[in-house]
């Protein structure tokens, strides 16, 4: 059962997702509320588990050369061991940033972030070598980020919710 999230709390979050490092009292500023009863929210927020965590968002073209690239992958069987098989390989491997289980006509996507072509082949070649149900799989090599999808448009999906 979801919990019931009013105008603030919504606000809460819609102003955490874009500035996490805010201060306690920066927050309840913006929201209008005295900083303890934003605390309590907050806490709230967090022990239901709506804020899943807080981190950076690292400008990695800054840091280091490096190539995204989604993969669609087809596993060769489709029981409840294939899938976990597979899901905890790629769990594993801490240059798949993202994995998504997917219905339709491909199981799974991946986004990998790696230093060049040449290590994201050494991932699948592992991926391979080690026999997890891989069957297929299908490489989209990213060449312009058009749109960070860090915000979720909260306001959208949970304005039917009164």
């Amino acid at each position: 059962m979801r919990p019931r999230l009013d105008a603030i709390d919504i606000k809460i979050l819609a102003i955490l997702q874009l500035e996490g490092r805010i201060t306690k009292l920066g927050l309840a500023e913006r929201v209008n509320l005295s900083p303890t009863p934003c605390w309590e929210r907050l806490k709230r927020l967090e022990e239901a588990g709506i804020i899943a965590g807080y981190g950076a968002r690292i400008a990695l073209q800054k840091l280091a050369q490096h190539i995204v690239v989604f993969v669609t992958a087809e596993l060769e069987n489709h029981r409840a061991a294939d899938f976990e098989r597979f899901e905890a390989a790629i769990r594993e491997e801490p240059e798949i940033t993202a994995c998504w289980a997917l219905g339709g006509g491909y199981d799974y996507a991946l986004q990998v972030v790696t230093r060049d072509i040449n290590a994201y082949q050494q991932l699948i070649d592992r991926l391979l070598d080690r026999k997890i149900g891989l069957a297929r799989y299908f490489t989209y090599i990213v060449t312009k980020q058009v749109k960070d999808g860090a915000s979720l448009p909260l306001g959208l999906l949970l304005e039917s919710d009164g």
